[in-house]
């Protein structure tokens, strides 16, 4: 995915709004920690570029891998069910929640080494072949992009009904 982690995390986000309303927090808190969260994996590619020079596939990083994101998410339910720190417990649940989205819709088309650091094997649904070059242009002419486009479309959408509305 390129385009469409951050309209996921608001989407999100703004389906879990009413069913979160006894905990005053405030919206734009929670669209901001599924925001985040939904595109937290990435910045890994900070290092990728700035430090490992693309030498490493970057969705093998840690920040790519569904062990670390379940975990935080199982941390997180346990702050927000058994703490006082009710807001913060649910917002880091939001956020972890929103990664774990970044990978899932990572592995429609990318590689994700699911059960890294247990087995080295990565999997995506489908694969895209390298046709064209520069590289990400096999990602925009491929199906999947339309998915992408399907997604922002939706968040868009949303955010106009929701702007309509208030």
């Amino acid at each position: 995915m390129f385009i469409a982690h951050i309209p996921s995390g608001y989407i999100y986000a703004v389906s879990i709004i009413k069913s979160i309303k006894k905990i005053a927090i405030p919206t734009h808190l929670i669209i901001f920690s599924a925001v985040l969260g939904s595109i937290l994996p990435d910045f890994d590619l900070i290092y990728f570029y700035l430090i490992d020079h693309r030498q490493t596939h970057h969705h093998k990083y840690i920040t790519h891998w569904p062990l670390l994101w379940i975990s935080l998410v199982f941390i997180s339910y346990l702050i927000y069910a058994f703490s006082s720190h009710k807001k913060l417990g649910l917002l880091s649940l939001i956020a972890f929640s929103s990664c774990m989205i970044h990978i899932i819709l990572d592995t429609v088309v990318g590689d994700i080494w699911w059960f890294f650091p247990l087995i080295d094997k990565p999997f995506a649904l489908f694969t895209v072949n390298a046709l064209y070059k520069p590289w990400w242009l096999n990602f925009i002419l491929h199906w999947s992009f339309a998915l992408e486009l399907a997604i922002c479309s939706f968040a868009a959408f949303i955010y106009i009904k929701r702007k309509k509305n208030n």
